[in-house]
């Protein structure tokens, strides 16, 4: 082959790369960019009611702070499932001892001379008395277990798995009749809210902020609109950018048409979920030489979003987590 088809080669080789490094940057533009991050409270894990703005519902979110189901709240059956399939068997050991030992001896033969199966015969006898007491031991073992469990006290429902409310925030009665199945108490207690015009003011000035913050990678006006799970979020989209050499724009956002999802309160905390759909121009640019390597800098585009806000009792409305439309 000759240079020149290398160095042609090499050169595809290289576009390629540099278009698959692309991909997820090109997905992360915009806040949020159609990913769903960040929390709703109680119901992080429940869908927002459906509107005429999304009539599909949203998706669930990719990334939140709300804790996930631990394996030990699996269940204790599948807890002791799980414990039972990484303890060590012992009859799983016993073979595999005997069978090393075996090869051991066998090889011995061979290196000093009297044969593989010689050292095999060898053995043989120590190897049966061995067996003999491990087999004294495992019953006696097996014996001993049977007993202990008889004498600990069984609890009401042992073996059975726990409920998944135990761990998981469960929907009102209004998403659970949506979703077909019986309506779960929730905890901790939620209460529906009703909002004013003023709250809708500023959930649209909102949107603008939000993204006009995030446009100039001012992380100081960020940490004041949003809370702080969100600000971690933007924050590591932005020196993600920052490393590629990128630079995320966001101009020209108008609300279009917006529908209040679901309001509540939990304690101390108001949410409020709206679906929001909204035009912006959008464009990814090459920090260093300007140039646009995904979006358009002159056509809008329209966007179909949840956003989720959230205010202490009696204080102003940060954003807390956003969802794109299914």
């Amino acid at each position: 082959m000759s240079m020149i088809s290398l160095a042609r080669r090499g050169r595809v080789v290289a576009v390629l790369a540099g278009a698959l490094l692309l991909v997820p940057v090109l997905a992360e533009a915009r806040p949020g960019g159609g990913k769903g991050f960040g929390s709703r409270g109680s119901r992080t894990e429940s869908a927002p009611a459906r509107t005429d703005t999304a009539p599909n519902g949203a998706q669930p979110f990719q990334r939140s702070a709300t804790p996930a189901p631990s394996p030990s709240l699996a269940g204790p059956a599948a807890g002791a499932a799980a414990a039972q399939a990484a303890r060590p068997s012992m009859a799983r050991n016993l073979m595999m001892g005997l069978g090393a030992g075996l090869l051991g001896a066998g090889l011995f033969g061979m290196l000093s001379g009297s044969g593989f199966f010689a050292g095999l015969a060898s053995l043989a006898g120590i190897m049966g008395f061995l067996l003999q007491l491990a087999l004294i031991g495992g019953a006696i073992w097996l014996a001993m277990r049977f007993f202990r469990r008889r004498a600990e006290p069984q609890l009401a429902g042992a073996g059975a798995p726990l409920g998944r409310e135990t761990y998981q925030p469960q929907p009102d009665a209004r998403m659970a009749a949506m979703g077909g199945g019986a309506a779960r108490p929730a905890a901790p207690q939620t209460t529906e809210i009703q909002l004013s015009g003023e709250d809708f003011n500023a959930f649209e000035r909102l949107l603008s902020e939000v993204n006009t913050a995030y446009s100039n990678e001012d992380e100081r006006g960020l940490r004041e609109l949003v809370t702080p799970e969100m600000f971690g979020y933007f924050d590591e989209d932005l020196s993600g950018n920052a490393r590629k050499g990128l630079v995320d724009r966001v101009s020209d956002v108008k609300l279009l048409k917006g529908d209040l999802a679901e309001a509540w309160r939990e304690g101390n905390l108001d949410y409020a979920t709206v679906a929001m759909r909204f035009s912006l121009i959008n464009a990814l640019y090459e920090r260093s030489s300007g140039k646009i390597v995904d979006g358009n800098a002159t056509v809008p585009q329209e966007v179909t979003e949840h956003w989720t806000f959230v205010r202490e009792r009696g204080g102003a409305w940060k954003l807390s987590g956003i969802q794109g439309a299914a």
